[in-house]
């Protein structure tokens, strides 16, 4: 399978402002992270996966491979993003490589989720690779391939802000709760209109809705729990998980070399 990113030495704001109304069916589908002071004058697009094998025979609401030619005439670099596990060389792949003739020195290819085979593996999937990328790269090099594993990264990410907006929503049931009379009503009455609470909570933190839990499911985990007895939000742990996505993560990553440089 393979993803690109698209990279913007610029703010969001302005790429969104470009974008006329025939991408609208894209713009929906792909996602932008501007938040932290690392990310300040950068702008990553994650698009959506090429598809390979059957789903190819499924119809897109845009024009795909009309959307990556236009960003690739304006982003600064490009990020070809390949999974060890799915390597195919469909049909729409060969398209989206076409469309970025005449950009080929925005392009760097990445094989991502390195981490999740071995070494062996590792060998056999990068000369799979290769070979299956001199078939449809028209260059008379071949193409350097970077190895990575930032899949590791992107779970730990998600695991802790996850475990934040946790924190909230356990912090919010606990304060909703009654001192002395009707506990069980209140819980109840939580739990059954727990979408609402949700949006209590997301207004209140400015949280992003995408990073909140399945309500069903937490509606189920719920129903084991005495609300009464849940633990009160601590903000200074809620800063220290914070400080850990916005500077110490960035920081982390600065003692890795760029292999852009």
């Amino acid at each position: 399978m393979l993803t690109l990113c698209f990279y913007f030495a610029f703010l969001a704001s302005k790429v969104w402002a470009i974008a006329d109304s025939k991408r609208q069916g894209y713009l929906g589908l792909i996602e932008f992270i501007t938040s932290m002071q690392l990310l300040e004058h950068i702008t990553f697009v994650d698009t959506p996966g090429v598809l390979s094998g059957e789903k190819q025979q499924t119809q897109r609401a845009y024009d795909f491979t009309g959307v990556t030619s236009w960003f690739a005439a304006k982003c600064d670099l490009i990020l070809l993003l390949f999974d060890p596990h799915k390597l195919d060389v469909s049909d729409e792949f060969k398209r989206v490589i076409s469309s970025l003739r005449g950009h080929d020195d925005k392009i760097r290819v990445v094989l991502n989720k390195a981490d999740q085979v071995d070494t062996q593996q590792l060998m056999r999937v990068y000369g799979a690779l290769m070979w299956s990328l001199g078939k449809v790269l028209n260059t008379p090099e071949v193409s350097r391939v970077y190895i990575g594993c930032f899949s590791q990264i992107n779970e730990f990410v998600k695991h802790a802000r996850a475990a934040k907006i946790h924190a909230y929503i356990i912090s919010h049931l606990k304060k909703e709760m009654p001192a002395m009379i009707g506990k069980a009503k209140t819980q109840q009455r939580l739990i059954d209109n727990l979408a609402d609470e949700f949006r209590k909570v997301q207004r209140e933190h400015h949280l992003p809705p995408g990073d909140f839990p399945n309500v069903e499911q937490f509606k189920e985990v719920l129903s084991g729990y005495n609300f009464d007895k849940f633990e009160k939000l601590k903000p200074k742990m809620i800063q220290s998980v914070d400080d850990m996505l916005g500077y110490g993560i960035p920081d982390l990553l600065k003692n890795f070399r760029n292999p852009y440089d």
